[in-house]
């Protein structure tokens, strides 16, 4: 069976890596593959839990509406069986509405799933009847019977002999309506699709509510406001004390009243992890006397199965199937009707056997080489670090899902790069003490005198930063703003450094890079000195220059004022004589 062929599936482009899945899933029918967690239909019992717990909706349930839509379009009669945890989904509806709602969806009618519970029950009593010892499993849940036969095939033989509440609906609505109408399941259950997909002579399909809802969207059809069609029923014939069965003990409530099974004791288990952990060590305890055990698979029974919406709380939903489901005189007293007898065979999933050898080799690939390493965090999604080992082993798993291997690579590869960069490095949380440093921090601000007797030179974790520099102010600055901080030439003692604050987690870890810079101002300081002396001998010369320039041209200025003062004399005495230059001549 392909993936998309199975009741659920990933859209592998929306998956986010975040191993919600693997850790929810309680058969870890989960393969991490190419970083997105792909369902293994194979290990699925289509429990749904991954499908209510992911964060962006990649687990998806197969869509069948479009099969059932078919089925309307070709002219067949369709009747809906309808689950009795219906009255728990649609609030603020009547049950005349919603049958008229769905009507105009093309539907032939509806009936209730619960006459088919009520079916069961009856048989039920009668197989209970005679037993004197053991211990019985209800068959109502299809996603705990695959359970059974897949993770405790020993205890297959235990399923009471009945098919489910649905299958045997569907043999009754056959019988009172026509063998060739075709039948579609509509409920809060994922599970369901098994049944259709391997009793397709029975129920044809199965949808649910979140289904039919989208649907009723699709075509503008609003359940909550629709007139009703006068006179609209369920069709067949009303159920009784059979819509008990979407609670937990519903199934038993159904059982007492056939005076028959008083020497039997009862019990509910809901949901897979308490049914895992109660049954565990079942086969060793055999009692001598009868137990039934109602089991279903969703916490709380199908009024929390996976497709149903989650705003109302258990007890509201209890509440109104405790309400809607009636007591009558047929209570106890019903006779079978039908012939829904039905061995269930198991189907034993085959776990690999894995040497320590090989375990121990696969945990040494991350990092874990005692039984102290062993965390058992949970993080992964597997209960501990040795199933996490073999499911790696049974490529299910990769090592990058370990987050204690994935710290530890991080931790390796930044104090690597602590100790190449050949900078004072240090790394302070919001109170300025110290997580994180490397030699060069160590040798450049130690000092034997002031912190000998404060401090381990060896290790100076969770020391305060403000007793090696002076300029915390800068860390300080990166962790109030959030931002990373730059500061040429801060001072510490008779020190010059460049420092470069930058944040690691924004307001609570930052990380601070500290070069010395003394010797390169030094230098700068030299070269102005150097270049101010040149500049004011410079300045001196061309003073001197121009001083003597100056002297220079003022004697000059003096003599050629005398020459034009005397030639003018002349003139003025010899008013006849033309005075030509060589041009005029």
């Amino acid at each position: 069976m392909s993936s998309r062929e199975h009741p659920l599936f990933t859209i592998k482009n929306d998956c986010q890596d975040c191993y919600k899945c693997v850790r929810e899933c309680p058969v870890k029918a989960i393969k991490i593959e190419d970083n997105s967690a792909q369902i293994v239909p194979e290990l699925c019992v289509a429990c749904g839990k991954c499908y209510k717990v992911c964060p962006v909706r990649a687990k998806q349930d197969r869509d069948d509406v479009p099969r059932v839509k078919n089925m309307i379009a070709a002219g067949e009669k369709v009747y809906i069986s309808l689950a009795p945890s219906w009255i728990a989904e649609f609030d603020n509806t009547t049950k005349e509405q919603l049958l008229t709602a769905i009507k105009k969806l093309g539907f032939a009618g509806v009936s209730e799933t619960a006459l088919g519970a009520e079916e069961v029950s009856a048989h039920v009593a009668d197989f209970l009847a005679d037993k004197k010892e053991g211990v019985f499993f209800s068959t109502a849940c299809p996603a705990f019977v695959e359970y059974i036969n897949k993770y405790m095939p020993d205890l297959t033989e235990d399923l009471t002999p009945v098919l489910s509440p649905v299958l045997a609906h569907c043999m009754l609505m056959r019988d009172k309506l026509g063998q060739d109408i075709k039948i579609v399941f509509v409920g809060p259950c994922i599970a369901k699709k098994f049944e259709a997909d391997r009793n397709k002579d029975l129920l044809n399909s199965s949808i649910s509510f979140r289904d039919l809802r989208r649907w009723f969207r699709e075509t503008g059809i609003n359940y909550h406001t629709i007139e009703p069609e006068k006179g609209i029923d369920f069709v067949y014939k009303k159920a009784e004390e059979g819509r008990y069965y979407p609670i937990e003990g519903g199934m038993i409530e159904t059982i007492k009243p056939y005076g028959k099974t008083n020497h039997v004791y009862m019990m509910q288990l809901t949901g897979l992890e308490n049914i895992q952990r109660e049954l565990a060590d079942i086969k060793g305890s055999r009692p001598d006397y009868p137990i039934f055990i109602e089991c279903l698979a969703c916490e709380g029974g199908c009024v929390n199965g996976p497709c149903t919406r989650n705003h109302k709380s258990g007890f509201e939903k209890r509440a109104r199937v405790l309400k809607d489901a009636v007591k009558t005189d047929m209570a106890g007293k019903r006779k079978p009707e039908e012939d829904i007898t039905k061995i269930y065979q198991e189907k034993p999933v085959e776990n690999n056997n894995y040497s320590e050898d090989q375990i121990k080799r696969v945990l040494a690939m991350l990092g874990k080489y005692t039984v102290e390493d062993e965390i058992n965090c949970n993080a992964c999604g597997y209960d501990n670090c040795r199933n996490f080992a073999k499911a790696i082993l049974d490529g299910k798993a990769e090592i990058d899902m370990c987050v204690s291997h994935i710290k530890q690579q991080a931790q390796r590869k930044a104090n690597a790069l602590l100790k190449c960069i050949p900078s004072p490095i240090v790394i302070v949380n919001s109170k300025l003490s110290i997580i994180e440093y490397n030699d060069y921090f160590v040798n450049e601000f130690w000092d034997d005198e002031e912190h000998g007797d404060i401090y381990d030179r060896n290790n100076l974790i969770g020391a305060n930063l403000r007793d090696f520099v002076s300029f915390t102010n800068l860390f300080s600055a990166s962790l109030d703003l959030g931002e990373d901080v730059k500061r040429e030439n801060a001072r510490n003692k008779n020190k010059l450094y460049d420092v470069m604050v930058f944040n690691i987690e924004q307001k609570q870890v930052v990380g601070g890079v500290i070069e010395d810079v003394t010797k390169v101002e030094i230098k700068r300081e030299k070269i102005a000195e150097k270049a101010k002396e040149v500049i004011e001998k410079n300045l001196a010369t061309v003073q001197q220059i121009a001083c003597t320039l100056g002297e220079h041209m003022a004697e000059t200025e003096v003599l050629l004022r005398s020459i034009a003062k005397d030639y003018a004399a002349d003139d003025y005495d010899k008013p006849n004589v033309t005075i030509r230059n060589k041009r005029d001549d």
